[in-house]
């Protein structure tokens, strides 16, 4: 997964990762949200979820403390992060910067 992921992260298309685990219910939460996201960006960005139960090595390299965690990244870099469930509207405005096209 390790290999996996870090070549999923360098992409200069925008990777949103969403940190969860099955029992959270705020993660439930905020899965409607992110498709909410996808549909409004379509291509320009990817959103992958990971499972913090599944992958306790991934959530521990990125210090996930609280779930759900969302992490940007760009081009391998780490240009945005959030603990917890925010509007789709916040979510938007944090990654309009990193867009191709913005």
């Amino acid at each position: 997964m390790k290999a996996q992921f870090a070549e999923l992260i360098n992409s200069s298309k925008p990777v949103l990762i969403d940190f969860f685990a099955d029992w959270c219910q705020p993660c439930h939460m905020l899965a409607p949200i992110l498709v909410d996201v996808k549909e409004s960006l379509g291509e320009q960005i990817k959103i992958v979820k990971v499972n913090t139960e599944i992958n306790p090595n991934l959530a521990a390299k990125y210090q996930i403390r609280g779930i759900p965690t969302m992490i940007l990244f760009k081009d391998g870099e780490q240009v945005w992060r959030q603990s917890g469930v925010i509007p789709k509207e916040q979510i938007l405005h944090a990654i309009q910067p990193h867009l191709s096209n913005a």
